[in-house]
């Protein structure tokens, strides 16, 4: 299948060609159904096929849409592994079930929202809710700035987050927003201040397929960050030298595609808590659990900052004219999916290559 066929265009014709994938191949198809609808009126769920059989010592998941738009790459990559019927046949070799789990975040998809129904950054709502949630003081200072009452923002908002940046540094200025917070529930990267729906039901998921499991692999497909076309290798798990270790010789290739950290500052993320990868641990305590991000840059920063904040402005402003709302939804998802041949290739090129190491590792 090449980059082009791999694809769709909306999370309906993305979620239809997923489950006939699956079934084209043997596989049968779980719905955890989501209560709401998708923008057009379809129906939302959190789907899974596995390939492979249930005992399976070995397990390798491989999920999409944590952050909603960027299901466009993630559910490609995983229809292009389900025609793949070479990497199919090298996961059965080596003993290693393979886990499905398309659109963690169905709504988001569905509404060109990186967020879930909640509001929520999926990404940053594992958090353990019975203890003081974290604080981000640098975003409370900005959040004004970054929602203004209109869009597009003022020559006066511009220059005020332009002195922001000169003061602090652009690096700061990223990390105050993409961190995570709490405290605002309508704000940029809202962690949530309980288990999101996504959150509850992936759970159920790990639970049902990943309790047998002796070695655990997890690929998260992800978009927005770095040059265009390059997947980025972010170790998903603890701080745990010999985990980081671990994944730095799975998916390091000698070098060639260097294994990056949030721990200790190689990353292009800011550091963060509450992720998606904790439940692995919580949810499957048996498992050796070895993870990855696989972060697909797409266009620059300032172009990804903006459409998010022209989106969460949408969100709060919904009687906005019809006309710009359009555009700022066609831009979220020209800033999450680049829609051209060689960009899509060279996804596929990379998340297959990934796909065969993590086998490799997990038979080691």
């Amino acid at each position: 299948m090449t980059g082009a066929e791999a694809f769709s265009d909306s999370y309906a014709q993305a979620r239809a060609r997923f489950i006939q994938a699956a079934q084209d191949v043997g596989l049968a198809v779980e719905s955890q159904p989501h209560p709401l609808r998708g923008r057009d009126g379809e129906d939302l769920a959190m789907d899974v096929a596995r390939d492979g059989p249930p005992g399976a010592g070995k397990l390798l998941i491989l999920s999409s849409a944590c952050h909603g738009v960027e299901g466009f790459c993630g559910s490609g990559v995983q229809l292009a592994a389900l025609h793949d019927a070479a990497w199919r046949e090298h996961a059965r070799q080596r003993g290693v079930a393979v886990l499905y789990i398309h659109a963690l975040n169905p709504y988001g998809f569905s509404r060109m929202r990186r967020v879930t129904q909640e509001n929520v950054d999926l990404n940053r709502n594992f958090q353990d809710f019975s203890k003081p949630l974290p604080l981000n003081e640098p975003y409370r200072q900005i959040q004004a700035l970054m929602l203004p009452e209109a869009w597009p923002p003022s020559p006066a908002n511009a220059a005020a987050i332009r002195q922001y940046v000169t003061e602090h540094g652009h690096a700061a200025y990223q990390a105050a927003i993409t961190r995570g917070q709490h405290e605002f529930p309508d704000g940029m990267f809202f962690g949530g201040t309980a288990p999101t729906w996504s959150n509850r039901a992936l759970r159920e998921v790990l639970r049902a397929h990943g309790r047998r499991a002796q070695r655990m692999a997890w690929i998260d497909i992800h978009t927005g960050l770095g040059p265009s076309g390059v997947g980025e290798r972010i170790y998903a798990g603890r701080d745990d030298a010999a985990a980081v270790a671990r994944a730095r010789a799975w998916w390091g290739g000698n070098g060639a595609t260097p294994v990056t950290s949030i721990y200790d500052g190689s990353s292009s993320s800011a550091f963060l808590t509450g992720l998606m990868w904790s439940a692995a641990y919580e949810e499957c305590p048996q498992a050796e659990y070895t993870g990855m991000a696989l972060e697909y840059g797409t266009v620059p920063m300032e172009e990804i900052l903006r459409a998010l904040r022209a989106e969460h402005w949408l969100h709060l402003h919904p009687q906005a004219p019809p006309a710009l709302a359009e555009q700022i939804r066609r831009d979220m998802k020209d800033a999450f999916y680049v829609d051209t041949d060689e960009w899509k290739s060279r996804v596929l090129r990379q998340a297959r290559e990934a796909l065969f190491q993590a086998a490799d590792g997990l038979d080691a």
